[in-house]
């Protein structure tokens, strides 16, 4: 199978991992880059070996291009990503997919009628450890899933990240920052979610940077920076989900899931290994389980090579445009439930996607 040409949109901190993973995998070949800051593309190319440096423009006209891979700024995907479909590309976006419902809805609405693919990230969940944590669940080790944790909590980025202004920008914060690993993975453990009750607050108003190179700069904050709520799932099962930028350090588990049978502690999901353990009745402590899929090490890219060859092949790609807008409507619901201090009802769903295949060669997929 002759592997699908990308080019790639934004050369910012994350294109490299990007760039790495496009050497590894069997169905891409990165061939051009683009970037609003012209040395930036050239840079990464040089860095890279990639053959084309065009303007944006060129690159979504550019007859060389299968696919689109949109790892701007967050607010710029929307409409970077529309202009490829538009463009008569197939698209995937770093996450996530958009930032209100409205641009999301379009996006995958453009691109049905014109039989385009659009694909998302996180693609960590493809990986070995929250794949493990499937097959724990789906075997029936814990029995019927009943109630979840997930706590993604930190002090901002300030401190490390040379542009740190879009997490406190309307659609940043730890929701939209992070929140997508989370309930990607929550998705793909317990399938879609039904609706979300929330409680939103925001604890500082301004920023400070204290990395370079913008160090002193004050960050007006216009987001959310603690969100807590519970969201409750098609199938029953109820989370307890925290995520913010609001605190200094906290030790607990990225995410649980309980059954009548046992526990499951499943890995960050951000990253694509780390331990999966397992309680049950019976047991004396966790055991940890022997992961069963591969990618255990970074794969970035691999929701990427999936949509390629699901192209090539026809069937579903993993990593799709319909999760990643159901997790948007999630993120969504907790910005809405904490302004009206109601639950929400969630307008959208989607099929869980299918387990990667078990046994795979590196850069493999199928």
């Amino acid at each position: 199978m002759k592997p699908l040409n990308v080019g790639v949109i934004g050369c910012g901190n994350i294109s490299d991992l990007y760039f790495e993973g496009g050497k590894r995998f069997d169905s891409i070949v990165i061939t051009a880059c683009a970037d609003i800051v012209k040395t930036a593309a050239r840079d990464k190319a040089k860095k890279h070996g990639i053959p084309n440096v065009l303007t944006p423009e060129k690159l979504l006209s550019s007859d060389e291009v299968d696919i689109v891979l949109d790892i701007t700024v967050p607010k710029a995907h929307a409409a970077v990503a529309l202009a490829a479909v538009k463009a008569g590309k197939h698209v995937y976006n770093e996450k996530p997919l958009t930032l209100t419902r409205e641009e999301g809805r379009t996006l995958l609405e453009t691109a049905a009628k014109r039989k385009l693919r659009v694909g998302c990230a996180p693609d960590t969940v493809l990986g070995a450890g929250v794949q493990t944590a499937r097959k724990v669940i789906d075997d029936g080790w814990i029995g019927v899933p009943v109630s979840a944790t997930a706590f993604m909590q930190c002090h901002g980025h300030e401190h490390w990240h040379p542009s740190p202004e879009f997490y406190y920008e309307a659609g940043g914060g730890p929701m939209f920052d992070m929140g997508p690993y989370y309930l990607t993975a929550l998705v793909t453990l317990l399938g879609p979610a039904a609706g979300v009750t929330a409680v939103t607050r925001r604890a500082f108003s301004e920023r400070l940077i204290t990395s370079e190179p913008q160090k002193g700069k004050i960050i007006h904050v216009e987001t959310p920076t603690h969100l807590s709520g519970i969201v409750d799932f098609s199938n029953g099962a109820v989370c307890t989900m925290v995520t913010s930028f609001d605190v200094w350090r906290s030790d607990l588990p990225c995410i649980e899931i309980h059954g009548t049978e046992g526990s499951l502690s499943v890995p960050d999901p951000n990253t694509f290994g780390g331990e999966v353990n397992l309680f049950r009745n019976g047991y004396d402590g966790w055991r940890t389980v022997p992961h069963s899929h591969a990618y255990a090490v970074q794969s970035r890219g691999l929701g990427l090579a999936d949509m390629a060859a699901a192209i090539q092949t026809g069937r579903p790609h993993r990593a799709s445009g319909e999760l990643a807008y159901h997790v948007l409507d999630i993120m969504q619901a907790f910005l809405d439930s904490g302004e009206t201090h109601t639950r929400v009802a969630l307008e959208s769903t989607c099929e869980r996607p299918s387990p990667m295949p078990m046994g795979l060669w590196d850069g493999r997929v199928d």
